[in-house]
């Protein structure tokens, strides 16, 4: 009897512990909410400025500098310099735990901006040769200045958060400069992920076509690997009066580009997953009645599966070299392998969906189909787990077919979703803590998917 009481007793106890925890989790995730709404003005003005004064990949400067400051007036641990421009910040909670990174990237594009806004770019600079605009383009502005915001309420939260929070600027997502390194890859190989070890890291990335308020994800293969190619046909120069009299490299080269197109959509299961191969540009010649020496052409190959990307490269050599041979050329192939697969490892997504829809609503998290865009987030994810998610940026009531897409002069965001983008960075950073961090999920490296 007085074993039964006891036992009693203690069930009490603990499910009096557990409401006091769960209460105190709610009281935390409503002040960062608070303080969320009341940072939005401040994180719009940020992002205005960063949006007037972009900066191409490896050179964000300016950038890096208002980022360091910002976290070094929190009272974080500050390192800059971390793969040439990064910044990266850490805030050690009140209390042990895990190691969660947060991670925003800071670079513009080579684009000239036609959208009339206030604080529209006028930025100019020299790209590969020539003169042309820049512009943030895919809403990096954006992502520094909510990760900011994120940083800001958090640092105010911190005694009682369970771990460590990193927050990491990557500079070059779009990709360094010529002959350079950079973005995510380098930060890696500089050890972003270590000192302390991260064992989780969350992004995420604003979408133009998008309503405002919606949040999609997708578990597994997310955006797609991203490869380079170039061909270079060699024939024999000759007359273009007497064609019979050397080896034509731009008909070689033209039978070579539609033999590329049988990859797809003959050798790959396309049940399973999308893929592309793209000739991007070929060039031959300079005359119209000289056949040239020489054509070379460049390409991307973009897929979502690692046995689908090794068939990919195989045939590429193979037709291009068969092609080539059969009509008396030689073709050289080099394929430079770039980014992996955006992959989100399955039980930190599930895990972290359900915190998704307790901040935007359930009927707004969406899982989204898989893209063949590429993003370098995909570095990170190969050593650690990770969770990488979309927010709309688009305005309620737009058409898609209006809203200019990313990487183009007329693209556009509606700040009215900062808000949002900050909650969801904070309550997954602190959920992921609460939860245990290690526990939660286990990564797959690419060989294991």
């Amino acid at each position: 009897m007085r074993l039964k009481y006891l036992n009693i007793v203690l069930f009490c106890a603990c499910s009096v512990c557990s409401l006091s925890s769960f209460g105190q989790i709610a009281a935390l995730g409503t002040r960062m909410d608070k303080m969320a709404e009341g940072l939005e003005k401040k994180v719009v003005t940020w992002r205005r400025d960063l949006h007037e004064h972009p900066e191409l990949g490896n050179r964000e400067f300016q950038t890096a500098a208002k980022v360091a400051a910002h976290l070094q007036s929190l009272g974080m641990e500050v390192k800059t310099g971390v793969g040439k421009t990064g910044v990266v910040g850490l805030l050690k909670g009140g209390k042990p735990g895990p190691v969660v990174a947060l991670r925003a990237d800071m670079d513009g594009l080579p684009v000239t901006e036609r959208v009339d806004l206030p604080f529209k770019s006028a930025v100019k600079t020299e790209y590969n040769g020539q003169p042309t605009g820049v512009m943030h383009a895919c809403g990096h502005d954006t992502h520094v200045a909510m990760l900011m915001g994120a940083a800001e309420i958090l640092a105010s939260v911190k005694s009682d958060l369970k771990g460590t929070i990193k927050f990491i600027f990557q500079p070059a997502e779009e990709g360094a400069p010529t002959g350079e390194e950079g973005g995510a890859y380098l930060m890696v190989k500089e050890g972003v992920l270590e000192n302390p070890k991260v064992d989780a890291i969350f992004g995420l990335h604003i979408n133009s076509q998008t309503e405002v308020g919606t949040i999609k994800y997708r578990p597994g293969a997310t955006m797609a690997a991203v490869d380079s190619y170039a061909i270079k046909v060699k024939g024999k120069q000759t007359h273009g009066a007497s064609p019979w009299s050397g080896v034509d490299p731009i008909v070689t080269a033209s039978q070579i580009v539609m033999g590329l197109q049988t990859i797809v959509s003959r050798n790959l299961p396309l049940t399973e997953n999308a893929a592309v191969v793209t000739v991007g540009a070929i060039h031959g010649g300079i005359r119209q009645n000289i056949i040239p020496e020489e054509v070379s052409m460049i390409g991307t190959i973009r897929s979502l599966d690692a046995n689908m990307q090794k068939t990919i490269h195989r045939r590429i050599n193979e037709i291009a070299t068969n092609i080539a041979e059969s009509a008396g050329a030689k073709a050289d192939v080099d394929i430079n392998i770039m980014y992996p697969a955006t992959y989100n490892d399955p039980t930190l997504t599930d895990r972290m969906v359900p915190t998704l829809e307790a901040v935007a609503g359930k009927a707004n998290v969406k899982i989204t189909p898989a893209q063949t865009g590429a993003e370098d987030f995909s570095f990170y994810q190969e050593k650690i787990p990770g969770f990488f998610y979309f927010l709309g940026g688009m305005s309620k009531g737009k058409k898609v077919e209006e809203a200019a897409p990313h990487h183009t002069p007329d693209f556009q965001i509606d700040e009215s979703c900062f808000v949002l983008g900050m909650k969801s960075l904070c309550h997954l950073a602190v959920d992921y803590m609460e939860q245990g961090g290690k526990s939660m999920a286990k990564a797959t490296t690419a060989t294991g998917r």
